[in-house]
């Protein structure tokens, strides 16, 4: 059973107006429960209005959304329900960070989901832990840690309420290539401990290429396609007139199958080329040390 599913999901910005814009356009998705999935599109593409919809900040102008099968809109008490299962993190979410210690910061979610005390310092540890925020660090005033432990900190205060869906937004937006890596890794272990759904945004092919099960593409408010990244990156081509970025490797192995080179057209990560590049070669009779 689909944890999220949208029924010709439709959303228009100042209707009636002569600034009206339609922002998503008979959206029909289904994403099963467990996927890390990738949102990749331009600027205007309509990936973040989406994910808005997910947890009730946006109220479709036609169209349905089923959380977990439920229709998210049908009484205002299933609506708050939903803020707890799809926890949202903005980007760059450390700009609301607010309370006097990071201990206080990561609990104020599960302190408001009325949990005990017991409980909510559980979550609190657990979580600092998985984002590896010391407990001499929770002691501390949010704004004392570096650029890259506020944001852990602020993804941590999300994290902790256990949403059934976590849906982050641009999370890596302005780290360096380490600070990069590190949130990724973040968001692939809570993945992988709580078995939680997770939706990433991203204008990074090579952020979701490293982490994602599956890969959305949207453009022009519509979905261009929904499927496993080998498939989706066989599409280069078509991604790369939509103005999106491909990862540097597949660029590589297009580069050599202009050259006569067609080893394969489904290259996305550094691990799964050379897998590709040795069967290749071996297909070849070429002899490899590698």
């Amino acid at each position: 059973m689909a944890i999220i599913k949208t029924e010709d999901l439709t959303y228009v910005y100042s209707a009636g107006t002569p600034f009206e814009k339609k922002a998503i356009d008979n959206l029909n998705i289904e994403i099963e429960e467990g996927e890390l999935v990738g949102i990749i599109g331009h600027t205007g593409s309509g990936k973040s209005t989406f994910i808005q919809h997910l947890n009730g900040l946006l109220k479709p102008t036609s169209g349905k959304i089923y959380i977990d099968g439920t229709d998210i809109w049908q009484d205002k008490q299933t609506t708050f329900e939903t803020r707890f299962k799809v926890g949202l993190v903005f980007q760059y979410p450390e700009y609301q960070i607010f309370e006097e210690t990071v201990y206080k910061d990561i609990a104020f979610g599960p302190k408001n989901m009325g949990l005990s005390d017991e409980e909510i310092d559980k979550r609190v540890r657990e979580t600092a832990k998985l984002v590896e925020i010391s407990d001499e660090q929770l002691e501390k005033s949010p704004f004392e840690l570096s650029g890259g432990q506020k944001r852990r900190v602020a993804i941590a205060g999300v994290m902790a309420m256990r949403p059934k869906v976590l849906i982050l937004d641009e999370p890596c937006a302005g780290l360096d290539p380490k600070g990069r890596d590190r949130i990724l890794d973040r968001i692939r272990e809570y993945h992988k401990e709580y078995n939680s759904t997770v939706l990433l945004v991203s204008h990074s092919m090579e952020d979701v290429a490293k982490i994602a099960t599956k890969i959305l593409v949207m453009n022009n408010a519509s979905i261009v396609c929904y499927d496993e990244p080998p498939k989706v990156f066989g599409m280069a081509d078509e991604i790369a007139k939509m103005g999106l970025d491909i990862p540097q490797i597949t660029k590589v192995f297009n580069a050599l199958k202009e050259k006569g080179y067609h080893i394969a057209d489904d290259v996305y990560t550094v691990p799964y080329a050379l897998k590709k590049l040795l069967s290749y070669l071996e297909e070849k009779g070429v002899k490899s040390d590698a």
